[in-house]
C-alpha cells in the first residue's frame, strides 16, 4: 500500500497536511463504524440462532435437531460470504473502495430489518425458515464485500509504518458489533419475560439496525476515495477483470490467507456462538448470564485487537500472529477444563480472556492479508482469501462442535478440533510472505 505522505500529496495537491490527516481519521472512523454495524447485524443472527430460532422456526424438533437446523441457517450466511467477496471484490477493484462500502451497508440494513419481520412457524410454517435463509444470504453477501473495503479504506490512507494499527480498526468492528448485539439482546432479556422475549422481544434489536445503518452511511459519505485507487485510476492501471487475474496470478496467496484464518475463525465462533449453546444446554447456566459473559469478553477485546495490530507494526505480522497461533494450541484445553467445573468464577475467567488471546491472530490479520496482494487486485484477492475461510472454518465451527460433543460426550473433543485448526494457521503464517511496513506493490 502506498505511503500516504507521498501518494495523497501527489493525487490531492489541494489537501494540506491537516486535511490529509483529517481524511485518514475519517477513513479509520468509517472503517470501524461500518464493520461494527455490519457485525452487529451478523452477530444478532448468531445469538438468535442459538437462543430463539430453534423454538420459533423449528418447534417440532428435539433440542439437538432444532439447534442443528438453526445453526444450519447460520451457516448459510458463511457460504454466501465468498460470493459477496467475489462480486464486491471485482467492483471494488474496478469502481473504487468507497462506492462499494455504501452499497454493502445498505444491503445489510435491509436484510437485518427483514429478518426481524419474518413471521414464525406458527404463522406461515416452513416459509419462515425459508425467509430466514434468504435474509441470511443477503447478510452474508454484504459482509463478504464489506471487510476488504473497510480494511483498504483505512490502510490505503495510512503511512505503511502504522498500517497494522489503522487496519485493526476494521477488526475492531467484530467485538464492537458483538457488544452491541449481545447488549441489545441482554437488554431485551431484562425488559421482557422469557415468553415475551421468544414471542417478540428478540425482534426489536433487528429492527433497530436501521438507525445504525443511517449513522454509518453518514460517516462514509464524507470520506474521499483512497489514494492508492485514485493513483491506479490516474495511471490507467485499473484492471478490467481483477477477479480472474487475481485467481490466475495470486492463487497461492488466496489459499494461504484462507488457511491462515482457519484457527482464528474456528476459535472466534466457538468462543462467541457455540459457547452460548454449550453453557445453557450442557452446563445449565442461565442465558442472560452467559450473554453477559460474552459481552464482557468482547469489551475487553476492543482495546486488545487494536493493540495487537499496533504490535504487528513494531515486531512484524508474522511474529505476533505466530505467537497467537501457538497459544491457541493449548488454550482450548484450559478453556473447556475451566468451563466444565461449572464454577461461575472459573467459567467467567475462561470466557473473559478467550477473545483477547485470540486477538494476537486477529489484530494483525487485516494488514497481513491486504499486504499480500498488489493494489490493483487487492480488493478481490484479500476478499476471496479472507472469506473463503467462512466455508472451511467459521461457518461449520458451531455445527462441528455440536456434533463432536454429541458423538464423544466430552468437551475435550472440541478442544482437539480447535488445536488442529490452530496448527494449520501456524503453518500458513510461515508460508505467507511478511511485508510489514512495505510500500505498495503493483
Amino acid at each position: 500500500m502506498a505511503d500516504t505522505r507521498t501518494v495523497s500529496q501527489d493525487l490531492f495537491p489541494t489537501l494540506d497536511e491537516a486535511e490529509r490527516r483529517q481524511q485518514l481519521v475519517r477513513a479509520v472512523s468509517a472503517s470501524a463504524a461500518g464493520t461494527t454495524i455490519e457485525w452487529y447485524d451478523f452477530f444478532l443472527y448468531g445469538v438468535a440462532a442459538a437462543t430463539v430460532f430453534p423454538q420459533k422456526f423449528f418447534p417440532g424438533s428435539d433440542p439437538f435437531i432444532g439447534t442443528l437446523l438453526s445453526f444450519s441457517t447460520f451457516f448459510v450466511g458463511f457460504v454466501a460470504r465468498p460470493m459477496g467477496a467475489a462480486l464486491f471484490g471485482h467492483f471494488g477493484d474496478r469502481v473504487g473502495r468507497k462506492a462499494l462500502l455504501i452499497i454493502t451497508m445498505m444491503m445489510m440494513g435491509i436484510a437485518t430489518v427483514g429478518i426481524g419481520l419474518v413471521p414464525s412457524y406458527e404463522t406461515i410454517g416452513v416459509w419462515g425458515a425459508v425467509l430466514l435463509v434468504i435474509g441470511r444470504i443477503l447478510q452474508g453477501l454484504s459482509v463478504g464485500g464489506e471487510w476488504s473495503g473497510s480494511v483498504l479504506m483505512a490502510g490505503e490512507w495510512a503511512d505503511p509504518k502504522h498500517r497494522g494499527f489503522t487496519t485493526s480498526f476494521a477488526q475492531f468492528g467484530a467485538p464492537a458489533g458483538m457488544v452491541l448485539a449481545n447488549g441489545a439482546l441482554a437488554l431485551m432479556t431484562l425488559a421482557t419475560t422469557d415468553a415475551q422475549f421468544v414471542e417478540w422481544g428478540w425482534r426489536i434489536p433487528f429492527l433497530a439496525s436501521i438507525v445504525l445503518v443511517f449513522v454509518g452511511l453518514y460517516i462514509r459519505v464524507g470520506v474521499l476515495e483512497t489514494p492508492v485507487f485514485s493513483q491506479l485510476k490516474a495511471r490507467g492501471a485499473v484492471k478490467k477483470a481483477p477477479l480472474v487475474e487475481v485467481v490466475r496470478k495470486n492463487w497461492r496467496e488466496i489459499l494461504l490467507t484462507m488457511f491462515l484464518r482457519t484457527g482464528q475463525q474456528v476459535e472466534f465462533y466457538i468462543f462467541t456462538t457455540y459457547i452460548i449453546t454449550y453453557a445453557t444446554q450442557q452446563l445449565g447456566l442461565a442465558r442472560g448470564t452467559i450473554l453477559n459473559f460474552v459481552m464482557l469478553q468482547a469489551l475487553l477485546s476492543l482495546p486488545t485487537v487494536v493493540y495487537m495490530g499496533h504490535l504487528s507494526d513494531r515486531f512484524g505480522r508474522r511474529r505476533v500472529t505466530a505467537i497467537g497461533c501457538a497459544i491457541m494450541l493449548a488454550y482450548p484445553f484450559i478453556y473447556f477444563s475451566l468451563l466444565d467445573t461449572r464454577s461461575i468464577g472459573l467459567v467467567f475467567l475462561a470466557v473473559l480472556i478467550a477473545l483477547p488471546l485470540h486477538d494476537m491472530q486477529y489484530g494483525p490479520q487485516a494488514a497481513f492479508i491486504a499486504e499480500s496482494f498488489p493494489g490493483s487486485l487487492r480488493y478481490s484477492g484479500s476478499s476471496l482469501g479472507y472469506q473463503l475461510a467462512s466455508i472451511t472454518a467459521g461457518g461449520p465451527a458451531p455445527l462441528i462442535a455440536v456434533l463432536l460433543y454429541q458423538q464423544f460426550g466430552t468437551s475435550m473433543a472440541v478442544a482437539v478440533y480447535m488445536a488442529i485448526c490452530s496448527l494449520i494457521s501456524l503453518i500458513c503464517v510461515f508460508a505467507l510472505r511478511d511485508r510489514t511496513g512495505t510500500l505498495d506493490h503493483h
